[in-house]
């Protein structure tokens, strides 16, 4: 019987047949935390005082949503971590100022084809990108995998997108995930996997995969997939990883429901307040007073979205009535992008340039807004809150969109120019 991508890296690692609908116990390649480790040290502590982690090699944290720390409550935080990964002995920590965790476990070679990734951090299905079954799991689990080593899961349905085409000039991969989101609505792929095929997929880079795969929780989905392929093979030899299983459905797979986009038809897209799902055309934003713009997060962070950035930008200053807060996704993507002169022609144009964490998109610090201000961001939410402040308006939109916008002080398109 022809195996769907979910079925087949779980049937591999657990060396039989699995049917979907089916529950199963799995040990987990990695473990990521961040920040909230400290909570999660607090569940183990009442478990038993002193337990130690079953598999500490396979743990993985990254201090990241409040770095550096903005208050007193956050550094002890970050310093019962730094006692607890000594104690544990725990290989794979990144400290402050490394980068985001989603960006900073690929740099590091730990999302590898065929592997299995939890984590505590909804977002964890970006790895998604690199032929990964990765999800996210809440604290409680995470503690429960570092004491035991596995978890289960329920082996969920799949939708099959098909990719053809290719992007036009400033429309992005961005574009084309919040159009997929509004099509399906912030439910529509509940407790599924997502798989991506077609021509159009190889004219996606890891940067867009990446992207793409991070807003698979945003229509509910387990994980999403995409195959490996010479780009994402070419990427993991750069980093250093050799020894990986390519894994990949059927090609007579069988799937729940089948959707289709063309490339070339995406246009810029706009998630207007307060859900992610309330897509419309850039055409009926168009006009709406920003008073910042935000370039940045595990979303669209990434080299690639600074370049665009600062093509966009270069020689011109930033609307005299808004602000622009540029924040690179890792530390990695922060020195290239002053070694490829990129933070300079953004601060030239006056934006002010953030150390690589999550603090503006969860509305921790850096970018808190005021009461009914407005912000159009690359981030992945705009539910109420989102960015510190309930009264504030969020619109979702790519970096090309942003940056423009930030010329105008109102949201337009990039396309346009």
């Amino acid at each position: 019987m022809s195996k769907t991508f979910i079925q087949k890296i779980f049937e591999n690692r657990i060396g039989r047949k699995i049917s979907e609908g089916e529950i199963i116990f799995v040990e987990p390649d990695y473990i990521l935390t961040h920040d909230n480790t400290a909570a999660i040290i607090k569940k183990l502590s009442q478990v038993k005082e002193g337990i130690k982690v079953k598999y500490p090699n396979r743990i993985v944290i990254v201090l990241d949503h409040i770095i550096p720390a903005a208050n007193a409550a956050s550094a002890n935080n970050h310093k019962q971590i730094r006692k607890f990964v000594k104690e544990q002995k725990i290989s794979h920590f990144y400290d402050i100022g490394n980068g985001i965790c989603h960006q900073v476990l690929p740099e590091k070679g730990l999302a590898i084809p065929g592997s299995v990734v939890v984590g505590s951090d909804s977002h964890t299905c970006t790895y998604g990108a690199f032929g990964a079954f990765s999800t996210g799991i809440d604290r409680t689990e995470a503690a429960g995998i570092w004491i035991t080593g596995e978890t289960w899961f329920k082996i969920p349905k799949t939708f099959k997108i098909s990719l053809n085409g290719k992007f036009k000039k400033y429309v992005s991969a961005k574009d084309l995930i919040l159009k997929i989101i509004g099509d399906l609505g912030a439910d529509g792929a509940n407790y599924k996997s997502v798989e991506y095929h077609g021509n159009g997929v190889n004219n996606l880079s890891i940067s867009d995969r990446m992207t793409i795969a991070n807003m698979a929780i945003e229509m509910g989905a387990k994980n999403s997939a995409f195959p490996v392929d010479e780009i994402t093979e070419k990427w993991l030899k750069n980093r250093g990883v050799k020894n990986y299983e390519k894994i990949w459905a059927d090609a007579d797979a069988v799937y729940e429901k089948e959707f289709s986009y063309n490339l070339d038809e995406i246009t810029p897209q706009i998630a207007f307040p307060h859900s992610v799902d309330n897509v419309k055309n850039i055409s009926e934003a168009k006009g709406i007073k920003v008073d910042q713009c935000f370039i940045g997060t595990c979303t669209n962070g990434r080299i690639e979205d600074l370049r665009i950035a600062a093509e966009i930008l270069k020689g011109k200053k930033i609307h005299l009535e808004t602000r622009l807060i540029i924040l690179p996704a890792s530390r990695e993507i922060y020195q290239l992008a002053m070694k490829e002169e990129i933070l300079e022609i953004l601060s030239e144009s006056g934006a002010v340039i953030l150390p690589p964490g999550c603090g503006p998109c969860l509305g921790a610090h850096q970018g808190v807004m005021a009461d009914g201000e407005v912000t159009i961001s690359t981030a992945n939410r705009n539910f109420k809150g989102r960015m510190g402040n309930k009264s504030a308006s969020i619109y979702l939109a790519s970096p090309a969109t942003v940056a423009a916008s930030a010329l105008t002080g109102k949201i337009s398109n990039p396309t346009e120019r």
